[in-house]
């Protein structure tokens, strides 16, 4: 598996939120730290991928793409996500 930054998931996340998640900055429920979803490591494979923090190594989040047109997002590692309004 190869190991990518936050960077790799800008258009996909783009597509399913309407905003690039990436330039936003969340925070890490298992250490705390902060910074921005780009600088996070993700791990991409055929079953999705998976974003990991940089510091401790903890998920953040979880993208699984389906063939049919669903997507399954999941944030079991993170205690915020800041949203920009337009």
């Amino acid at each position: 598996m190869t190991r990518l930054d936050g960077n790799a998931l800008a258009g996909r996340l783009a597509d399913l939120m309407g905003w690039d998640a990436t330039a936003s900055e969340v925070r890490c429920t298992h250490c705390g730290m902060r910074g921005l979803l780009a600088t996070a490591v993700v791990y991409i494979s055929a079953m999705g991928a998976v974003v990991r923090c940089r510091s401790c190594d903890a998920v953040l989040l979880t993208l699984v793409d389906a063939s049919d047109g669903r997507s399954w997002m999941g944030m079991p590692g993170l205690t915020a996500l800041e949203l920009r309004r337009g």
